[in-house]
């Protein structure tokens, strides 16, 4: 964490119990403020920050260690635990990852929590919200400008974590977020392949201006169609990548049988 991140934690109530600042660095958990895998300020700038001591420090870290949303590595600092990757379970996750009809389920579910998602954004986004989303915005016709797919890729997650954000719904934040670390693992789909189809990053960086523009707009039932029509295209590209790479798959196939057949054949 840098300069920026001091304002972060502030001074606990005059009675400067361990409850209160593990209610505190909990609530910054709970927001979506601190991530799974920020760093926490060292020992003493933290203590100062909160303004209690050491020891009550100590036992308040203690105690979000317990309850498993912070994690200490000797000599290498405290870190908010992976408690987003633990909304679906492993076995779950490899279940999914093998079967490929979960993928219409997974472009189904996010449909409906995106527009919904999207919608409570254009509502209650906060011009810091506003000026987030259009900076990623910004960063998204970069990449796509200077063809660099992985930075659009990258500014894709960004920008619908933003949304989920703005929208300041806790629930539906931790929800998304787990959606996207499967996305972003490429549990569901080649992301990837769905960027190379012809035109594809072209039509996914409009439909994002146009989920950006609805929610600056505060126009919640525009910003929730854009985000819909947003999953409608992701689901009819991830169907064609998949059966374009099933065409390829076959045709590969059929070459080896003939070159097979052929060199097997008397001359």
């Amino acid at each position: 964490m840098d300069e920026s991140d001091e304002t972060l934690f502030s001074g606990v109530s005059h009675s400067r119990t361990a409850d209160e600042v593990v209610q505190q660095i909990e609530l910054l958990i709970l927001d979506g403020v601190l991530r799974d895998g920020d760093r926490l300020p060292g020992e003493r700038e933290l203590a100062q920050s909160l303004e209690v001591s050491r020891p009550i420090l100590r036992d308040a870290l203690k105690e979000l260690e317990n309850r498993g949303l912070l994690v200490s590595h000797h000599g290498g600092g405290t870190f908010v635990a992976d408690i987003i990757g633990q909304v679906f379970s492993q076995p779950i996750t490899d279940l999914i990852s093998r079967h490929a009809r979960a993928t219409r389920d997974y472009l189904e579910y996010r449909r409906e929590l995106e527009g919904l998602t999207a919608e409570l954004a254009a509502q209650r986004a906060t011009a810091t919200d506003k000026a987030l989303l259009s900076r990623i915005i910004a960063d998204m016709r970069r990449a796509h400008d200077e063809s660099q797919p992985e930075d659009e890729l990258s500014a894709d997650v960004d920008f619908h974590n933003a949304v989920g954000e703005a929208a300041h719904n806790i629930i539906l934040l931790h929800t998304m977020r787990a959606c996207y670390r499967l996305l972003s693992e490429g549990i569901f789909f080649n992301r990837k392949a769905v960027f190379s189809l012809p035109n594809a990053r072209e039509q996914l960086l409009e439909q994002h201006v146009a989920i950006h523009d609805a929610i600056l707009a505060g126009d919640p039932a525009s910003a929730k169609a854009a985000a819909q029509a947003h999953i409608d295209f992701v689901m009819r590209a991830a169907d064609e990548s998949a059966r374009a790479n099933e065409w390829g798959r076959i045709a590969k196939l059929r070459l080896i049988r003939r070159d097979g057949g052929r060199g097997g054949r008397s001359r």
